[in-house]
């Protein structure tokens, strides 16, 4: 039942919307992964379709694995681009050596989340503390700026009035019933119709597509010579992608108790699933691989509009992933959806990518990370530096001793081994200080 209480608007993980609101959440959920998930996809050269049906799927097994405790959308990762291409163009390659090295990943995660549930969310806050995963959230949503910025230079003129609409239409038809959660939906559709006027839509895309269009599956070749190497290659980018998950986590379930706060319910405490999550990120990631896709991750994109909207029910995100899955299929659809002009989702990625930066800020206020202490204040500076500042070289890629080092994943290991540096010394010196002493929750009192 929709979560009105007080006259509060939202949706908690557990509430169901009504059908229509369910479709069109949903599809909002769809529009705002699309673009990223079918890019991954064209350029890592696995099919397009398979890569929206294997996200709707991964969503739905990972939201039905946390009985929908856990309101995440999975979708391709940009992460795993340049390993997945570098196997895929290998000798030994090709795009079913690739996804054994995806599958890969999927069990490393799955093996990290059992750890992590074994050893229990106290001994991650000290390995990934807020100070950490907040940094990293930063990092991700700022690093997209140039991103999100080149698709806007494509059209500046629509570009900014698609942002402007959707910002406009977020703040004030925010507590109006369903318009008021659709306004990343709402502001798509008005630059995509502003484009289509102006003539800057292409729709044959649409006239020459088929009805419907069978997505090429495919297994991973488990036996092939260059299997090992695939999974050497491109299993250790887990390392950006498990602090990534945890800082997307963190910064859900900061929202989702405040709202549940506003509605005089219990905190759900999200957070303290972290193990399921690695778990489920590892499912995903495994029936991205098996199916024929490259590696999935959640999607901060779709963490910004659900904080935005205040709608983070577990139905929703089910409804997207089935409405993900059928465009697998519906192949005139899916090209109705890919006639978005780049400038319109430029407009909307500027405001997205930004919302994710401020979600890290907000997580760090929310655990109370002392920025005055110099160990709180050297990690984060460390990470923000690395990561943003290693995005200026080509691709990317930080060039270290001959090594290109992606620079989110470089800056997010930094941070976890200054993090490590601190725990030894304090340990070493008897003073029980730092993380060691932080308590269960993670916070900084």
């Amino acid at each position: 039942m929709a979560g009105r209480q007080d006259r509060v608007i939202g949706y908690l993980p557990q509430d169901r919307p009504p059908l229509g609101a369910l479709v069109s959440l949903g599809f909002q959920h769809v529009l705002t992964m699309f673009p990223a998930t079918a890019l991954v996809a064209i350029l890592t050269g696995f099919d397009v379709g398979v890569t929206l049906f294997a996200s709707g799927l991964a969503t739905i097994v990972a939201v039905l694995g946390s009985r929908g405790r856990i309101p995440l959308y999975y979708g391709g990762s940009f992460a795993y681009i340049a390993p997945v291409t570098a196997v895929v163009a290998a000798s030994w390659g090709g795009h079913r050596v690739a996804q054994v090295g995806v599958v890969a990943t999927g069990v490393l995660n799955v093996l990290a989340g059992w750890l992590i549930q074994r050893l229990g969310k106290e001994r991650l806050d000290r390995i990934l503390p807020p100070s950490v995963t907040g940094a990293v959230a930063i990092v991700i949503g700022i690093a997209l700026a140039k991103t999100a910025l080149d698709m806007a230079s494509q059209n500046w003129a629509i570009s900014l009035v698609t942002l402007l609409l959707t910002i406009l239409f977020s703040v004030y038809l925010r507590g109006r019933g369903l318009l008021g959660m659709l306004p990343v939906l709402l502001g798509a559709a008005c630059g995509y119709v502003i484009a289509a006027v102006a003539g800057l839509v292409d729709f044959s895309p649409v006239r020459e597509a088929s009805w419907f269009a069978v997505p090429r599956f495919q297994l991973p070749d488990f036996t092939a010579p260059g299997a090992w190497q695939a999974v050497l290659a491109i299993a250790p980018i887990a390392i950006a992608t498990i602090p990534e998950s945890t800082a997307h986590l963190y910064q859900i379930s900061v929202y989702i108790d405040r709202l549940a706060e506003e509605m005089h319910r219990p905190p759900l405490r999200v957070k303290e699933l972290i193990g399921l999550n690695l778990v489920l990120d590892g499912l995903a990631d495994i029936v991205h691989g098996m199916l024929g896709a490259s590696s999935g991750t959640n999607y901060g994109e779709n963490n910004s509009l659900m904080a935005i909207t205040r709608n983070y029910s577990a139905a929703v995100l089910v409804a997207a992933g089935l409405i993900a899955m059928a465009l697998g299929f519906f192949a005139k659809l899916a090209a109705l959806v890919s006639t978005i002009p780049v400038f319109v989702t430029g407009g909307l990625a500027i405001f997205l990518f930004g919302v994710i930066g401020m979600q890290g800020i907000a997580l760090m206020m929310e655990e109370r990370v002392d920025l005055f202490d110099p160990r709180q204040l050297a990690i984060g500076a460390v990470i923000l530096i690395i990561g943003l500042g290693g995005t200026a070289f080509e691709g990317g890629n930080i060039p270290i001793a001959g090594m290109e080092l992606p620079a989110i994943a470089t800056g997010a290991v930094a941070g976890i081994l200054l993090n490590l540096v601190f725990l030894a010394f304090d340990r070493w010196q008897g003073t029980g200080e730092g993380m060691e002493a932080a308590p269960a929750d993670g916070r900084q009192d």
